[in-house]
């Protein structure tokens, strides 16, 4: 995969805009040069038109002989307004071409950006989302991506029409009088110097702001979320405060640059107007002296005064470049992260037998989780698994999904034979149906959430799906069936409800592998009864991983695992458990002793 320095990450989001931002540079450099022309015409009318004074310059004086020469200009000095009127005009669609086009670059660019960054995180392997803050991602990619686009477009495309300012303006000033200019330039290297001493006090001051802007986005994010448990457990207070603890910390960050900020500004402030004020009163005395015209002395004023812009700007530009430069560098650890490889592997058919050879596994600084787990499952048999909480039980389905990815290399996967890491993941995850343990449903109708696997999918295989699921006799109870809108993470559902949707979802496809990850504990054992009961009529040729604390639902499996702290512990069928009087027969007892006191 390529990876991208911060300058190639730029130009690869510029693809589509490259022509606007181009079109903007070139307009802007109009608008600069009528600018630059301005004081020449009005120093003209001053001293060759008014005062008729006989420029040095062949050029001035050629172009007042074109318009009719000085007298003939004096009598009609409308003429040189219409030149000014001329010039503003130019300036203006110079100007409108300069916003039209920078504008759409720069929401171009932005699109290209979002764009890149939202193919580029669904890509981006399941570990690589656990150990990322939502929030955080959310922050790169809408104010990171906010910051980049305001200095290439402000910025960055500024920067030809400050060159342009800076020579014109210096040239002008010389070429009227060498001594005021040298005294004009002499605090451009003090601005450009305290710039770059400011530009690392501002890049490391906002590097602190935008990481700790992640960390408030992504407290916000986990209350949104969360919002049915805080309330349940009335922790409304006690979040408010965190929050409230952490964002005063955030603003005391922003107050902290903004002081930098203001000493920046306020210290170019000082030094641009002292140096005016020096300009303007040596100006004075050297026209006084007959050194230099009344009009040399405005047109002088007026460079100075353009001079002072770009100065100004090259330090904002460089105190901007930090925040860019931390804002690409955010933007870039995303793009730089290593995607799956979805495109690469066989494809191979996905129901044959199924085993897990020797297989220890550990998550990323963590101890070893997976202790040399053996088992084979023969095609279209069903598995159950249960052990203690953290005993890895998902750990071993996520796994089979390829959501993590097995680095030992004397451990592996295999379907009928062949290694799951030689399967084309794409493929692989496509073949095999997933109820995860906490089942998520998006902001849509039952019926979107339950069909999400296909496009244009029939109500009727919907119905199908959902039937087997022990859902449809429920959704056709709501007012809008099948239509109802389930809210954010299905938050309008109850919890037996949200698991059954899920399982539907599942089951819209005739999947070879079926997988059930602790998804029929929210439901009673009737319902639970009913759907394995559907579940071994529809699906009878597929292989399924059932994993439950619920002896009712594992006693009918072909194989039961039972693990303990990583390792499988006891393993056969239910007959053979409980005889075998361990963990499986203890639990057993304890749920049989329950249901019978009922």
């Amino acid at each position: 995969m390529k990876k991208y320095t911060n300058s190639q990450l730029v130009w690869h989001f510029l693809k589509g805009c490259k022509l606007m931002f181009a079109i903007g540079i070139i307009s802007t450099l109009f608008t600069a040069l009528t600018g630059m022309i301005t004081p020449q015409i009005i120093r003209m009318s001053i001293d060759n038109v008014i005062m008729g004074e006989v420029s040095d310059n062949s050029a001035i004086n050629w172009f007042i002989d074109f318009l009719g020469g000085a007298v003939y200009l004096k009598q009609n000095l409308w003429i040189m307004a219409l030149i000014l009127l001329a010039t503003a005009a130019v300036a203006f669609v110079s100007n409108y071409l300069y916003r039209v086009c920078n504008t759409a670059g720069a929401e171009t660019l932005t699109k290209n950006m979002r764009d890149d960054l939202f193919k580029r995180i669904s890509h981006l392997p399941f570990s690589w989302h656990m150990k990322n803050h939502t929030g955080d991602i959310i922050q790169r990619c809408t104010s990171d991506v906010d910051t980049l686009k305001n200095f290439v477009s402000e910025q960055l495309t500024s920067i030809f029409r400050i060159i342009i300012m800076v020579v014109l303006s210096l040239s002008f000033m010389y070429s009227m009088h060498w001594k005021l200019a040298l005294i004009a330039t002499a605090c451009m290297p003090i601005i450009l110097t305290y710039s770059l001493i400011f530009h690392k006090k501002i890049k490391s001051a906002f590097t602190t702001c935008d990481e700790s802007e992640g960390k408030l986005s992504s407290m916000v994010q986990e209350n949104l979320t969360g919002v049915r448990v805080v309330r349940a457990f009335g922790k409304e207070g006690y979040e408010k405060e965190r929050f409230v603890k952490y964002n005063d910390y955030y603003t005391g960050l922003w107050t902290k640059l903004a002081r930098i900020m203001a000493k920046f500004w306020a210290s170019s402030d000082v030094i641009s107007g002292l140096e005016i004020m020096i300009v303007v009163v040596c100006g004075a005395v050297f026209a006084v002296k007959g050194d230099l015209t009344v009009g040399e002395y405005i047109a002088f004023i007026s460079y100075n005064e353009m001079l002072e812009w770009p100065v100004r700007m090259l330090g904002r530009m460089l105190s901007e470049m930090s925040k860019a430069g931390v804002a690409v560098g955010r933007i870039a650890f995303i793009m730089n992260s290593e995607p799956e490889e979805d495109e690469k592997g066989e494809v191979v058919p996905l129901n044959g037998d199924i085993a897990f050879n020797h297989v220890n596994f550990a998550y990323d600084n963590c101890p070893e989780l997976l202790h040399d787990i053996d088992f084979k499952v023969k095609a279209g048999s069903t598995v159950g698994i249960m052990g203690g909480t953290g005993s890895g039980k998902s750990t071993l389905m996520l796994l089979l999904d390829k959501l993590y990815d097995l680095e030992d290399e004397n451990s592996s996967i295999t379907i009928g034979g062949v290694d799951i890491r030689k399967v084309k993941t794409n493929y692989l995850r496509a073949n095999i149906g997933i109820v995860l343990q906490e089942p998520y449903l998006f902001s849509r109708s039952i019926q979107e959430n339950i069909g999400i696997k296909h496009d244009g999918i029939s109500l009727e295989n919907i119905r199908e799906a959902a039937k087997a699921a022990a859902l449809d006799d429920t959704v056709l109870s709501f007012k809008d069936g099948y239509e109802t809108f389930v809210g954010e993470r299905g938050v309008t559902l109850s919890g037996g409800q949200k698991q059954r949707t899920a399982i539907a979802r599942a089951l819209t496809d005739d999947a070879p592998i079926l997988i059930f990850d602790d998804s029929l504990s929210a439901v009673d054992t009737e319902t639970d009864a009913k759907i394995r009961s559907a579940l071994e009529e529809r699906f009878g040729t597929a292989t399924i991983f059932l994993i439950s604390h619920r002896i009712s639902t594992l006693k009918k499996a072909d194989l039961i695992l039972v693990l303990d702290k990583g390792s499988i512990s006891e393993s056969g069928t239910h007959e053979e458990l409980v005889r075998a009087n361990g963990i499986y027969a203890s639990i057993y007892k304890a749920q049989t002793e329950g249901v019978n006191e009922l």
